[in-house]
């Protein structure tokens, strides 16, 4: 089965599908990425965060917008 952006987005987790912020771990899993490389996108900007605090988030749009220029830049090459 193929995730669509919205599946990213809302992860299919009702308890969490109200949420506008995710924590580096929850973005990470939406995109079946390691934690690890998800930090490394926040890094270089590829990944939108916000700090809240002492805390980094990622907010839930930022996942589908990422997912949308890597298929962009896909189709272009």
């Amino acid at each position: 089965m193929t995730a669509t952006i919205t599946d990213l987005a809302t992860d299919g987790n009702d308890d969490e599908s109200n949420l506008v912020l995710l924590k580096v771990e929850e973005a990470a899993r939406r995109l079946q990425i390691g934690r690890t490389t998800c930090y490394a996108l926040i890094r270089t900007g590829e990944l939108e965060s916000v700090p809240v605090g002492h805390l980094r988030r990622v907010p839930v749009d930022a996942i589908p917008e990422y997912v949308a220029r890597l298929r962009k830049a896909n189709r272009a090459a």
